[in-house]
């Protein structure tokens, strides 16, 4: 199935959730935040919440800086 990663189609394989797609990427451990629809998702949903066909995600990471 395709999503929508940060404005850009993105194959992703069917039942997959947030923190298996964060895994899939190499971003696993670090400081992000993410919406899907415009709706943030807490971390501690990112193994419950699926992705559907046509979700729009997006992935921010936090960077550190003064």
């Amino acid at each position: 199935m395709e999503i929508e990663l940060n404005g850009v189609p993105h194959p992703v394989a069917d039942n997959l959730n947030v923190q298996d797609l964060i895994a899939s990427l190499d971003l696993a451990g670090k400081s992000l935040a993410v919406a899907i629809n415009r709706e943030v998702v807490p971390r501690q949903m990112w193994t419950q919440r699926k992705l559907q066909p046509s979700d729009r995600v997006d992935i921010v990471r936090a960077i550190g800086g003064g």
